[in-house]
Order: structure tokens, then sequence, then C-alpha cells
């Protein structure tokens, strides 16, 4: 290869690293710009159109879990009427009992933000009526878990060998608080972490 093909070359690959750069450059670029417009949009936001937002948001939610609870509950008092809870023993049926305590005080739980809502509007208290529905449904979230936990234990100590149940409903309990609880607070301590490093990239 002559020198002047060689002094080309290193040319070329000097623009195209340098074009790459321009690239990366520009990506970021863009990427703060589109950060910075959202941090605008979102400080652009009163507190009264954040506190309704969130409002809807947890509404949305809440319509989920009261509808996955009052069928649960619906079959649970169902149960005490049919011929075969008369054969259960008293440890099964003090299991139910528990189960039934437990998904009346979940169903008054997740109905608590509505009531709460409907008693204090007009009040101007819209901001504080969302975080306490927050904790209201967080709270039913937690008595909604351990009512199906109940549940599958009087029906697989039914259906199945008692110590089975035990190892079975134990491993969905554990599922149910790692999707419910483990993986939203793993994402609320990565998420901004993740972001900063995008925003720095």
């Amino acid at each position: 290869m002559t020198p002047g093909t060689d002094m080309t070359a290193d040319r070329n690959s000097g623009g195209r690293r340098s074009g790459d750069a321009g690239d990366r450059a520009a990506r970021a670029a863009r990427r703060v710009d589109e950060s910075a417009r959202e941090a605008r949009e979102e400080r652009r936001e009163t507190e009264k159109e954040r506190a309704d937002r969130r409002w809807t948001e947890l509404l949305q939610e809440v319509r989920v879990a009261q509808m996955g609870i009052q069928i649960l509950l619906g079959f649970l008092l169902s149960v005490a009427f049919t011929e075969r809870f008369t054969e259960l023993g008293p440890v099964d049926r003090n299991i139910y009992v528990v189960t039934v305590v437990l998904g009346s005080a979940a169903t008054g739980t997740l109905i608590a933000p509505v009531a709460l809502h409907r008693f204090v509007t007009g009040h101007r208290m819209k901001p504080q009526t969302v975080e306490w529905a927050a904790r209201l449904t967080v709270t039913g979230l937690v008595l909604l878990l351990c009512t199906v936990t109940c549940a599958l234990l009087l029906i697989l100590r039914v259906v199945l060998d008692n110590s089975m149940a035990w190892w079975i409903v134990g491993a969905l309990f554990m599922w149910f608080v790692g999707a419910w609880f483990l993986l939203p607070a793993w994402a609320r301590r990565v998420g901004p972490r993740q972001e900063e490093r995008e925003q720095r990239s």
C-alpha cells in the first residue's frame, strides 16, 4: 500500500470516528432537551392538576382490586351454605372464619377511598385525600394478599395432603409478595438511576 493510500484511509477512518462522535453528541443533546422539556411540562402542572391526575389513576387501580376481592368474598360467603361445609374439621373451620374476616376487612378498606373522597369533596382537601386514599389502598392490598393466601390454604387442605398444601401456599405467598410489593420497590429504586445513566450516555 502506498503512502498516499495510507493517508487517505487514515483520513476516512478519522472522519468516521468524528462522525460517530458527532452522532452520539447529537443524540445525547436530544435526550437532554427531551428531559428538560418533560421537566418543564411537569413543573407547569399545578398541585390541583397533579392531585386530580393521581386520583384518577388511583381510582382505576382500586377498581381492579375491588372486583377481585368482591368475587372472592362472595365465593367465601356461599361456602358456608354448602353440604360439604359441615364435614370440615375445627382447624378448617377456623381458617374459614379468619379468611372471611380478612376478606371483609379488605373489602371495607378498598371501598374506603371512595367514601373518603365523597365526604371530603368540596373542602379543598384533594391532595391530602389522595395521600390518605393511597395508604388505604396499600393496606387493602395487604389484606387482600392475606385473604387469598388463607382461601388457598383452606381449599388445598381439603383437596391435597396437609403438608403439600402448606408448601404450595407458601410458594404462592412469596410470589404474590414479590410481584405486588418487592417488584415495585425495586423499580422505584432502580428507575431513577437508570434514567441518570441514560442521560449521561
